[in-house]
């Protein structure tokens, strides 16, 4: 088996459970591969790293199967690491709908499988990972004899890794619309049409979470996508919600999940930018008792840092202007490249700008179907604060 060497001058934290090496990691790569190959990692005096599957044209050029030598990677293999994924769910309370892989986490590097009830949605995000797509439709086929498995590989990262962006159907039937049940809620997905997988389970336990802050309570959520905050607002007891999304497909789904859930003379759903409609409620002396950020990444790499510091301060600034006093600020952010302090750096600013005190209620991060690799801060990426202004 081929061997890749690592070099003498780097930090160690692959050896303290990292699931990647880095191309400037690799002192020289011994035998002959084909990207996506299984190959074998040791240190640069010869000792047994690891395991897994190598692309000398992405970045990370290693990513990690195991750190077991006499393990082989197979179809039982992958069927052990399935099992262990569910049995920790499971164990969790996870039932009906839920994410079952995530990726590294779950030692199935680039691999991301989300149930929707009977219904499963699949990402092969890694070249490597991709060779065993068949593999792994075969056994969630054995394991959860599935109505459908939908491929959602219109992912532009796996450019990176020299893969096209494709979707489609790969077993079974796969309808647009699926109905899941979430926190007492009854929720339409589009997984063919919908953003990423079709659904974003990592935000379930926070939309938990805001119960006691919205009863009685007229919220405005921005980036409302298919309304989950909203409703969940609505289902809690809030008086009026009022969401909004830049995309006419999504508000149209979330008037629906309304209409599903009996809560549509609750909430109202608007197509809008959030930035102008934060800009005109501000302008008109709106105020609200709640307001929910729930964006999408703005700082998709380094180079985008910058501007998504500018967006996230402009959304809370701008939400906090329009709040009541000791009303609530609900904000998130899923960029990676914004860590917790640099996100709560961003909101003091904010705070400072409006010119209010901020209480933390609580600050948390994504549902434990999304688990955190302790070696891996790129497991945990969802920042999420309940603020009140005072």
């Amino acid at each position: 088996m081929t061997k890749v060497i690592l070099t003498n001058n780097r930090s160690k934290r692959i050896e303290k459970g990292h699931p990647w090496v880095f191309r400037t990691e690799i002192e020289e790569i011994q035998g002959n591969f084909s990207p996506g190959d299984i190959v074998e990692v040791y240190d640069h005096r010869g000792r047994f790293v690891g395991k897994g599957y190598i692309n000398p044209r992405s970045q990370i050029t290693v990513r990690f199967l195991t750190r077991n030598k006499n393990e082989t990677i197979d179809r039982d293999f992958f069927k052990k690491r399935i099992l262990d994924a569910l049995s920790y769910r499971e164990k969790l309370g996870f039932t009906g709908s839920f994410r079952l892989v995530y990726g590294e986490a779950d030692f199935l590097p680039a691999l991301i499988v989300d149930k929707f009830e009977d219904v499963f949605v699949i990402q092969t995000l890694a070249l490597g990972m991709d060779r065993f797509k068949s593999v792994i439709v075969d056994i969630l086929k054995e394991i959860f004899e599935p109505r459908g498995i939908y491929e959602r590989n219109d992912a532009p990262v796996r450019e990176l890794e020299g893969l096209p962006q494709v979707k489609g159907c790969l077993y079974g039937e796969v309808p647009e619309r699926i109905i899941i049940e979430e926190n007492g809620l009854k929720l339409y997905v589009d997984v063919i049409n919908g953003q990423k997988t079709g659904y974003f389970f990592d935000q379930k336990e926070n939309r938990q979470a805001i119960a006691p802050l919205v009863k009685g309570a007229e919220v405005l959520e921005c980036f409302c996508y298919t309304g989950s905050f909203a409703l969940s607002a609505a289902r809690y007891g809030a008086k009026k919600v009022l969401a909004f999304d830049s995309s006419k497909d999504a508000v149209e789904l979330a008037r629906e999940n309304a209409v599903l859930n009996g809560l549509n003379d609750i909430c109202e759903f608007q197509e809008g930018n959030a930035f102008d409609v934060l800009r005109q409620f501000y302008d008109s002396r709106k105020k609200f008792d709640v307001v929910i950020l729930d964006p999408p990444a703005f700082a998709k790499n380094k180079k985008a840092l910058e501007s998504a510091i500018r967006g996230y301060k402009e959304i809370n600034l701008r939400s906090l202007k329009i709040l009541k006093p000791g009303g609530f600020l609900i904000t998130s952010s899923c960029s990676h490249h914004v860590d917790d302090a640099l996100f709560w750096e961003i909101i003091e600013s904010a705070a400072w700008d409006a010119r209010v005190n901020l209480r933390i209620i609580e600050s948390r991060t994504q549902a434990k179907d999304h688990p955190i690799l302790a070696a891996s801060e790129e497991t945990r990426y969802l920042k999420f604060l309940m603020l009140q202004v005072m």
